[in-house]
């Protein structure tokens, strides 16, 4: 047996039981693993669905442009739909998504707009404004608008809610999934409750949205709304899609807890997804006590972990933020265990006579370059002999002439790893910027000193 196309496998995506993560929930917890689809993520299933149902109704014509607003997956599912079926595709999409994401776009031959993660949607800087103007500027061009396109609650309707009821032959209890659009939760949600109106739906939130409480209060907070890290799911509005009569429960997670659960995924289960599937299982272990023996709780996997590579499956990426603490030094450790001393710098007015002097006096190899107090740039025993053995006579003038680029600064929570690799010939040290504001300077010697200690 073949397929006649890509797009032809979409769906049917397997049910996987979590054991070791999963160990303290007394229910049967099963992932559908969405990552199966072409596009490594749910999105394809509803992509497909909003394509033929606007070729259906004439919005969406032979040659036309796909222009929409997406945190990577949807667009994806759009761009390989628009590869087989012949129409071009301009995303847009905010900075706070992984570049991975991206790269995966432009792959398929998409266009890609950058824009800003911390202004409203009305604004006009903003991935939704965006991607309207340009489909009113943009001949032949349809916009789905996968928020309020209620073919996307209609594409689980019709296939991942029957799937998740036949594969657990109608013994599934509960149903988790992260909710952004809020079509995926939505859409199964509907199927199986015509089913078993028993089903209980239990959406995952993440503070900075605005949908947990506006489910509990009636009550559009905007006070709610702060940027966060978390990709895929929460809003900062009410898309048509999410339909909060169906969805019985919102459980917020941390962007930290989420990070951090993305990782244990693929340690303790062998899956590797991403971001959103880690908010979702962090969810479940945060409900626990809503399950009981013999219950049958579906989780949604929504996509893979490739397009995270950069972010939560990053140790500095997680130290950076504060999210991951190890046992590895970091540059706070290594200051701390650094020989008190202040920081020798100089002033780029000063001769290169006197930075010899100092290097000298001071049996150090290199000195940061000062202006107004700010470093500038530096310079080192190797960057004033190459100087003087060309012209000796610079000996009496300023240091600029032979200043170069400065060290590279790092995060006190940059690792031992991260420091020590962009330690080399040409980068001979890093700088640091302590708690109490001071300029610190990391060595190859401080390095091994504090292993050693």
């Amino acid at each position: 047996m073949w397929y006649n196309n890509i797009l032809q496998t979409i769906g049917n995506t397997p049910l996987v039981k979590l054991n070791k993560i999963a160990k303290d929930i007394p229910a049967t917890v099963l992932a559908k693993i969405e990552t199966t689809n072409p596009g490594n993520s749910i999105k394809d299933r509803m992509a497909l669905k909003m394509i033929e149902d606007a070729e259906k109704s004439g919005k969406l014509k032979p040659g036309g442009t796909i222009i929409e607003g997406t945190s990577g997956n949807t667009g994806m599912g759009l761009a390989i739909a628009a590869v087989i079926k012949g129409y071009k595709c301009i995303f847009t999409s905010t900075d706070k998504q992984s570049k991975e994401k991206f790269d995966a776009l432009r792959a398929f031959g998409a266009e890609v707009i950058v824009c800003p993660t911390n202004v409203d949607p009305e604004d006009p800087r903003s991935y939704y404004s965006v991607s309207s103007r340009l489909e009113r500027e943009t001949p032949n061009s349809w916009k789905p608008n996968q928020y309020d396109n209620l073919s996307n609650t209609q594409a689980h309707y019709e296939s991942t809610g029957p799937e998740i009821w036949e594969q657990t032959e109608g013994k599934v209890t509960h149903v988790i999934a992260g909710v952004g659009t809020g079509g995926t939760l939505s859409g199964i949600a509907k199927y199986l409750k015509e089913k078993n109106p028993a089903i209980q739906i239990l959406g995952i939130d993440t503070y900075g949205s605005v949908f947990k409480k506006y489910k509990e209060t009636g009550v559009f907070d905007k006070n709610e709304i702060y940027p966060y890290i978390t990709e895929g799911i929460g809003e900062d509005f009410l898309p048509a899609n999410v339909d909060f009569n169906l969805i019985d429960h919102f459980e917020k997670v941390t962007d930290k807890d989420a990070a951090l659960m993305t990782r244990e995924i693929a340690r303790k289960e062998g899956i590797f997804a991403g971001n959103s599937t880690g908010s979702a299982v962090a969810g479940l272990l945060q409900m626990k006590d809503r399950f009981k023996a013999g219950d049958v709780v579906v989780i949604i996997f929504p996509d893979h972990g490739t397009r995270y590579l950069g972010k939560m499956y990053n140790d500095d990426w997680l130290r950076d933020r504060g999210f991951l603490k190890d046992e590895k030094l970091t540059a706070r450790d290594i200051i701390r265990k650094k020989e008190s001393a202040e920081i020798v710098t100089i002033d780029i007015e000063k001769t290169v006579l006197e930075a010899i002097n100092t290097i000298k006096s001071l049996n150090i190899s290199q000195i940061p370059v000062t202006q107004q107090g700010m470093v500038i740039g530096k310079i080192t025993e190797s960057d004033i002999l190459n100087a003087l053995l060309e012209n000796p006579a610079l000996k009496s003038q300023s240091v600029k002439n032979i200043t170069t680029a400065p060290f590279p600064f790092v995060d006190l929570n940059a690792s031992i790893d991260k420091i020590s690799g962009m330690i080399n010939k040409d980068n001979i040290a890093v700088l640091v910027e302590d708690e109490s504001g001071d300029i610190e300077i990391i060595t190859q010697y401080d390095i091994i000193n504090a292993i050693s200690l």
